[in-house]
């Protein structure tokens, strides 16, 4: 690898590892990137936030860019990346035709995080009380812009098999423009259960999540108004601690010290809370991609009981840390057997750790990663030749999405 490459990645926020499993997500991609030698710089049009990540301590160059404004051609010309990766399609909207102006040979990548489409398809559904349609994705006005993102890119790369088989099936993208590439692990991270807290030192349930993140504000609502009192019918002693980043005045106003509900708002330590936790509970209606609460549930050694939306695209064909369950009822009932029997709950411990093991550790996909990349370098005239809806795409982006950003551009003056 020519030690020069660089990498440009175009960030819809500035990394924020320990509020989000996206932080995370986006900053195991530039480590996999520098152990291929690239150059990076991290630019967004985001402003700075108090959790955000230092990058110069991971040697990676902070830009701030502005949206609608040519200075950004300026600044990609004179960098000219070997590789330009989008956070999100809505990053690769604003810049992606910049992008193939000024830097037509860079190779142009798409970190879908999960597919909004989807994710927005089945809140609609939930909301309207019925039942998700994949034919609703189909109509989903997000959609439309998300799959002429992915048609565009080069390479889209997707953290769910299950989004990857609707991609193909539904939307017809050809396989050859995705590739799998779910959260990481590094192989230091399996737990060593022995070393862990036991059965007997934990207590309590806990959820976790960002409440930035709408399937997590209805997972905790869902918790106060159904789930839990269920729980808490056979448990009267029962405490369930709720931790996220952003919690809304809405979120706190939960918190419920009589009922054992408990509102913390953002854990300092994630891992140190979920690793005391006997159980986690992640009741999630509707949503998308795959949960690195769940994932990080299994690092710590922490059964988890979830919904068929929690679970989907996690757990291949091994059995699941715990339970999975779409009714409130059988859900309560589980977390209960769950919390009680010994047994079950170090069988779960296990399965968690199967998983990890055979499905998220880094080693499984890092060397194929680089040769993929390294493959498409080489190969982008005639992989681009093959993707001639995509190259339609740029055109008329190009003159559309063109026009209307010097016309904002123009009138900001």
């Amino acid at each position: 690898m020519n030690v020069m490459s660089s990498l440009l990645i175009i960030g819809f926020v500035w990394p924020e590892p320990n509020s989000s499993a996206a932080g995370g997500r986006m900053m195991q991609l530039i480590s996999l990137f520098q152990e291929q030698d690239y150059k990076i710089t991290f630019a967004s049009p985001a402003q700075d936030s108090d959790f955000m990540v230092d990058l110069s301590q991971y040697e990676v160059e902070k830009v701030a860019i502005a949206l609608n404004n040519s200075s950004f051609d300026e600044f990609i010309r004179e960098l000219q990346p070997t590789v330009v990766l989008f956070d999100r399609f809505m990053m690769e909207e604003q810049f992606g035709w910049r992008v193939a102006e000024n830097c037509p040979d860079a190779l142009r990548i798409l970190d879908t995080e999960d597919l909004h489409c989807l994710r927005l398809a089945r809140q609609k559904a939930f909301k309207k009380k019925r039942e998700f349609q994949i034919s609703d994705l189909l109509t989903e006005e997000v959609a439309k812009r998300e799959i002429a993102s992915i048609l565009r890119c080069d390479l889209s790369l997707m953290i769910s098999e299950y989004e990857m088989e609707l991609l193909t099936n539904v939307f017809k993208i050809d396989k050859s423009l995705l590739y799998y590439l779910p959260l990481l692990l590094e192989s230091n991270a399996l737990p060593d259960l022995e070393k862990l807290s036991s059965f007997e030192e934990r207590k309590d349930f806990v959820f976790i999540g960002n409440f930035y993140h709408e399937p997590n504000w209805n997972a905790v609502q869902y918790l106060k108004e159904k789930i839990w009192p269920l729980i808490k019918k056979q448990m009267p002693e029962a405490v369930l601690n709720i931790y996220g980043a952003y919690p809304s005045q809405k979120v706190l106003q939960l918190n419920n010290v009589k009922e054992g509900f408990l509102i913390h708002g953002r854990a300092e330590k994630a891992q140190e809370v979920v690793q005391k936790a006997r159980m986690v509970l992640a009741p999630l209606r509707f949503g998308a991609g795959i949960k690195g609460k769940l994932l990080e549930a299994m690092e710590c050694g922490t059964p988890s009981v979830t919904t068929s939306i929690g679970a989907e695209s996690m757990l291949g064909n091994f059995p699941w840390n715990g339970f999975v369950e779409d009714n409130p009822e059988f859900f309560a009932e589980k977390a209960v057997q769950l919390y009680q029997e010994k047994e079950i709950w170090l069988q779960a411990q296990k399965n968690g750790v199967a998983i990890m093991n055979q499905r998220y550790l880094r080693k499984l996909f890092e060397d194929d990663f680089a040769k993929q990349i390294a493959f498409l370098l080489s190969n982008i005239k005639q992989h681009r030749l093959n993707n001639f809806m995509g190259e339609l795409l740029q055109h008329h982006t190009m003159k559309s999405t063109k026009y209307m950003s010097k016309w904002i551009e123009e009138k900001n003056k």
